[in-house]
Parts: C-alpha cells; structure tokens; sequence
C-alpha cells in the first residue's frame, strides 16, 4: 500500500514492530513529532455492538480505490457521546479514518470501529482526535466535541483527511 504524506512529516515503523501476523505497522508524525495517524494490515477484527451512543459525522468521503468485495470504503471524521450521553470510557469521543463498516443510522450508533476490508483479513488507518495532539484553534477549555468541530477547519486536518484518503494498493 502507498500514500501520500505531508512534505514536512515523517513516516516510521515504531522500533521494527509488526502488527500481528507479519502485517505492516507505521505511524504518521508531524514536524512536531506528533502521532497524525497509524496503519496497521492484516488486523484481526471482529464486534459486538453492547452498547450505543449518540454520534455526529462531521466529515465523510468515498475511498474507491480501496474497494473490496464490492463494499467501497469511506473516510470518515465522527464522534461518540456528548455532554448528557458520554460515549465509551464516560466521555466523548472523535475519530478520523477509514471504515467499511455500515454507515450509523438513527439517533445513536455502535462505538467508533474504524477498520476497513484489506487481504487476508482488515486494516486501519487513522487516528482518534486529541486536542493536545491536534492542532485545534479557538480556546482549548471548550467543550471537547466543539474542539473537535473547530479542528476540521484547519490545515493539519486536510492533510490528514487528504493523506487518509490517498492510501491505494501498489501493484509489485
């Protein structure tokens, strides 16, 4: 698999480790040295939906180049919970990445579960939002979710978005 990268970041295998199954693991890190985005191949998947949670898209697009078994993967920004119905762990939660899972419907949907249909099983490419890590304008006391809404308006998150979504197969 390859992918466009921002000029001044950085691509790294975390100490020569592997994902399990001899699958490709990277993390994508900013000028900073900040982790953007990890991805891991031949990822073994698998959930239950015990619980649901009310949830926010707050930025989708169409990944065709990395359709499997007729399903055309979808990069997708969402969020978890919020301030009367916190997510998992109790607090709200976003996320950016791509996902071949069913899109939510209904006021309230299964936990964040970004992974996509690659051979011989699943990957993942993305990353949960994290002020501290993502640069968010605005006052960093607001509200998590509203954090989040500001951080899809800036540069960093459209190399991120344009980045995820570059990811393609390479033939050898």
């Amino acid at each position: 698999m390859a992918f466009d990268v921002p000029a001044t970041w950085s691509v790294k295998d975390p100490a020569g480790e592997l994902a399990e199954g001899g699958g490709a693991f990277a993390e994508v890190r900013n000028q900073a040295g900040k982790v953007m985005a990890t991805l891991r191949t031949n990822m073994a998947t698998g959930s239950t939906c015990t619980e649901r949670y009310p949830y926010e898209i707050l930025d989708a697009a169409d990944i065709p180049a990395l359709v499997q078994g007729g399903t055309v993967p979808q990069f997708l920004f969402e969020t978890r919970g919020n301030a009367t119905t916190p997510g998992l762990y109790k607090t709200p939660a976003a996320g950016y990445g791509i996902t071949s899972g069913p899109a939510p419907s209904g006021p309230d949907t299964c936990p964040i579960f970004q992974f996509f249909r690659w051979p011989p099983n699943a990957a993942m490419f993305g990353a949960s939002y994290d002020p501290a890590l993502n640069a968010t304008p605005g006052d960093p006391t607001l509200p998590y979710l509203e954090l989040a809404r500001k951080y899809r308006e800036t540069a960093e998150y459209a190399d991120i978005k344009r980045m995820i979504t570059s990811l393609r197969p390479v033939n050898r």
